[in-house]
Order: C-alpha cells, then structure tokens, then sequence
C-alpha cells in the first residue's frame, strides 16, 4: 500500500534521478538531520522556522550509498525520508529545532506517518555529538511528561553516518505543488498544525 500510495500520491510516479546537490554549510552554521515520514511536510515545516536558512530533503539512515526514490520505498535500503537543516544557531537552538521536529509529525506512529507505511516513514533522529543526543533524549522525555500526545514517543535517536540528496523534484515540492493531491490532503494539515505549535518561533510571514 505505501508505495503504490506514495507513487500515485507523495511521489507522483516520477522516475528522474536527477539529485540535488547538497551543500556546504556557510560560515557560522549548524546541520541537523531528521526523518518523520514523507519529506515534503517536513522540509516546509522546518524552513518556516527563524534562523533555518535552507532544507534539503534526502534519504539517512540505512546502508545503501546514493539511493533513488525508488529503491526507498522498495524497504530494502534501510533509509528513511530525512531532511537536512542548515541553520544558524544564534538564531535557533538545537532545542528548539529538536522541538519543531517532534511537532512536526505524529512521533508516536511506529513505522508509519498517516496514509504512508513502512521504516522508510519511520520517526529517526540523528544527532552529531553526544551533547545532540541528550539534548534529543531530554526533548523527548519533556513533550511525554507533558502528555502532548495521548501516546509515547518511538523515535529513533542515531548516531549521523550519511545523507544523500533526494531527487530535484522533491526539493521544495510543498510550494511548487499546493493543487496536487497528496499536498492538500496529507501535507498542508501536518504545517498547519505545525504552526499553530511553533507560532513564536516562525518567520514573520508565516505567522
């Protein structure tokens, strides 16, 4: 069901490996890498945030080097959808981004986001040093306690080994398609509520 949901829908069957290229981090910047379901909600929700300056989406987590769309969803590379965060951190913490990931997506739903099933829309954080790790754990440990959600958290919290660019046309697909299905469906009401949660911490147009 995930695949041919997400070929019909998220993906739109397309077969261009054409891949984004991933940049480097300018001077001052910080990189994050965060996986919760498909990744057109997430880069958008993330990028409205003060202090992001770009979102990549890509593929994080598994064993196979520079996977297509094609070879993720066929579960058999280990990959998640992920996103890269460039931001600066005197605008944004590490907290607060790590706050935004878990509002971003239900990280309660075990290898599943919504309508799209399978590890490669499981919840997976990464984080880069161990001060990350506990900063990822301690964030957890605070939206439970809080009973922001009726169910605990299943997020995966990793060590970062890689992140491969997704396709071109993944890369900001959220605004370049608002009429397509999927978009409409499943993606605008995750931003929406995504703003609602993070409303302080947005970019002005997006408050």
């Amino acid at each position: 069901m995930a695949c041919s949901l997400m070929f019909a829908g998220c993906a739109m069957g397309q077969e261009d490996n054409d891949f984004a290229t991933l940049p480097s981090p300018k001077p001052g910047e910080a990189v994050a890498t965060f996986g919760g379901g498909c990744f057109w909600s997430m880069s958008e929700a993330l990028s409205e945030l003060k202090g992001v300056d770009k979102v990549v989406s890509g593929y994080s987590g598994g064993t196979t080097q520079h996977p297509t769309y094609a070879e993720v969803c066929s579960e058999n590379t280990g990959h998640a959808e992920t996103v890269q965060v460039y931001y600066d951190p005197k605008v944004i913490s590490f907290t607060t981004l790590a706050t935004a990931f878990f509002f971003a997506h239900n990280p309660t739903e075990l290898n599943y986001q919504g309508p799209d099933q399978g590890l490669s829309y499981r919840s997976i954080a990464f984080y880069r040093t161990p001060e990350e790790k506990t900063i990822l754990q301690d964030v957890m440990k605070k939206i439970n306690a809080e009973k922001h959600y009726s169910d605990p958290i299943v997020t995966q919290v990793v060590a970062y080994k890689a992140f491969y660019p997704a396709e071109k046309y993944h890369q900001g697909y959220y605004r370049l398609h608002p009429d397509q299905g999927y978009i409409e469906s499943v993606s605008v009401p995750k931003v929406m509520k995504f703003r609602t949660a993070m409303k302080a911490q947005l970019k002005p147009e997006f408050q």
